[in-house]
């Protein structure tokens, strides 16, 4: 069984080749794992589904709890075998990492709205976010996009490059799992109220960690540290959602743009605060700037999850 600095380095070179994969390529437009798991969590909620809470639990647990498992059962079949570890690792970042599907996808709706055709940037929106793109003009696409862009850089990144330095692969299947589970059955429709709450909790809980080191690197990496410190300080706890206001505030602040404000999620509007307040509205070329903001965070986050590792093995080796 490989030591903790075998262990660490299957990590790093797994996760370092695991991003390149995505990089040079992408999600496969079909056969993807994640879509896989979420058919399987469909079926599983039409053989569950029930308006109380604690159905809603069994749910995750199966989900989430099986993914996990399904992960750990594959580490420990290669765990002696530091090269199978490795390319276990390296597929398993490049299946529940989606960097560059997300920049692509946003640099999709910010040509539409560079070339002014609203129709095609309204028909490409849906695949980042869940807003009703027929209520948005061109600067409210442009708006929804980078905050998609933020909040798809914690949760499509970091936060899966987080668990998987802390707990391997199984944490990566885990994570990834959690947040497509919050993703389906986590929101507040009339179905999934009760349903979706402990999805939609536990999401919260595994995605702290990632949100604030998305905060972070977003304010290290940024434009404007100062802005970027002082837009999370102040307005990231006005923020719905407690890993959502960190990582969109980071990035208001580091781009010197305004987000939040008005929304409209399947006919249902919402008034969330101003982010940034003092930054200006967001143009299309900011969605090109928010991309590589994420690129640069993606980037740094690796080598912050490698380091934490090779400290936590020093640790432990003077421990002994």
């Amino acid at each position: 069984m490989p030591g903790r600095s075998a262990a660490t380095g299957v990590f790093a070179y797994g996760a370092a080749a695991g991003l390149a994969v995505d990089l040079l390529v992408g999600d496969p437009r079909r056969g993807h794992p994640v879509a896989a798991f979420g058919r399987a969590a469909g079926a599983v909620e039409r053989l569950l589904w029930h308006d109380h809470r604690g159905w809603g639990a069994l749910h995750t647990a199966v989900c989430a709890g099986g993914a996990t498992a399904a992960g750990a059962l594959a580490a420990r079949a290669v765990r002696d075998r530091r090269a199978a570890s490795a390319a276990l690792t390296a597929a398993a970042v490049w299946a529940v990492v989606g960097g560059t599907t997300l920049g692509r996808e946003a640099r999709a709706v910010g040509g539409a709205l560079a070339a002014g055709d609203l129709d095609v940037a309204r028909e490409r929106l849906p695949h980042l976010c869940g807003r009703d793109p027929q209520s948005l003009d061109g600067p409210a696409m442009a708006r929804a996009v980078v905050e998609s862009v933020a909040e798809n850089t914690s949760d499509a990144v970091v936060g899966a490059l987080v668990w998987g330095a802390v707990a391997g692969v199984p944490g990566l299947v885990g994570f990834r799992a959690v947040n497509t589970l919050d993703a389906m059955v986590g929101h507040k429709s009339p179905r999934h109220r009760r349903f979706g709450w402990a999805s939609a909790r536990l999401d919260d809980l595994a995605g702290w960690p990632g949100a604030r080191l998305t905060a972070v690197l977003a304010t290290v990496a940024g434009g404007d540290p100062r802005g970027a410190a002082r837009a999370w300080r102040t307005d990231a706890g006005r923020h719905p959602s407690p890993n959502a206001g960190p990582v969109e505030a980071s990035f208001a602040g580091a781009l010197g743009v305004r987000l939040g404000g008005t929304l409209s999620y399947g006919g249902r509007v919402e008034h969330r605060p101003v982010l940034n307040g003092a930054g200006r509205d967001v143009e299309v070329a900011d969605i090109e700037r928010a991309v590589r903001l994420s690129r640069r965070v993606t980037g740094l986050t690796l080598a912050a999850c490698v380091g934490g590792r090779l400290i936590m093995d020093a640790i432990k080796r003077r421990r002994i």
